[in-house]
């Protein structure tokens, strides 16, 4: 199987680039990180490129006069490194033009939350706010929108009645951490389809995923 070289983009602690590096490391994740690249100097994610041996740039977007020219950046570095796939792991800039025409339904992000509900920044908090009784995350492609981009796979957590945004973002990042790595390896496997705002994986057990999940449970 063929191994798709990965651009991932950061802006924080990296704890899904490191989910991502393991799944790597263990064999269960065609791709390799080819660069790193943070938009903060001091992201906590560059340290995890390089206990790694992986390649790291910073490009500060405090730096560039527009967006276009902080992206045309981007886009040469990540050209540079013979990148097929951007990986957004928690990238807290949008993406422009620039950067989605130089990589068409080839940049992945992941969310968290049950797209299309709750784009945008302060997700978990909302969550609460809103009574909410299911949650979860979603990897997509990136569109022009704000989160509104072509479903991949979305994983749901219960909302507890004792929960804050600090322990519901805890248990959402944990189902992060599989599926932006099972994201990837059917986009390695060549199993990905994008039909208008439908995203179609080939070779899925027709009978998976035909469970129900209630909570709290009908039993309660």
């Amino acid at each position: 199987m063929r191994i798709v070289p990965l651009g991932v983009l950061i802006s924080g602690g990296g704890s899904n680039l490191q989910a991502i590096i393991d799944q790597i490391e263990a064999g269960r994740l065609s791709a390799a990180v080819r660069v790193v690249i943070s938009n903060v100097p001091d992201a906590g994610g560059l340290k995890r490129a390089e206990r790694h041996g992986l390649a790291r740039q910073v490009v500060d977007h405090r730096l560039f006069p527009s967006r276009q020219d902080f992206e045309a950046e981007l886009v040469r570095i990540l050209n540079e490194h013979g990148v097929e796939l951007v990986i957004l792991a928690g990238f807290m800039r949008l993406v422009g033009p620039s950067l989605l025409s130089a990589f068409p339904n080839r940049i992945m992000n992941i969310h968290p939350a049950l797209l299309p509900s709750f784009p945008g920044v302060h997700v978990w908090q909302n969550e609460v706010d809103h009574g909410v009784k299911l949650a979860g995350c979603t990897v997509h492609f990136v569109d022009q929108g704000t989160d509104s981009g072509p479903i991949i796979i979305q994983a749901a957590v219960p909302v507890l009645d004792d929960d804050d945004a600090d322990g519901l973002a805890a248990r959402i990042l944990a189902q992060e951490h599989r599926i932006f790595s099972k994201a990837i390896q059917l986009y390695a496997e060549d199993r990905l389809e994008v039909t208008g705002r439908r995203v179609h994986i080939r070779g899925v057990d027709p009978n998976a995923g035909r469970g129900v999940l209630i909570h709290p449970p009908l039993e309660a």
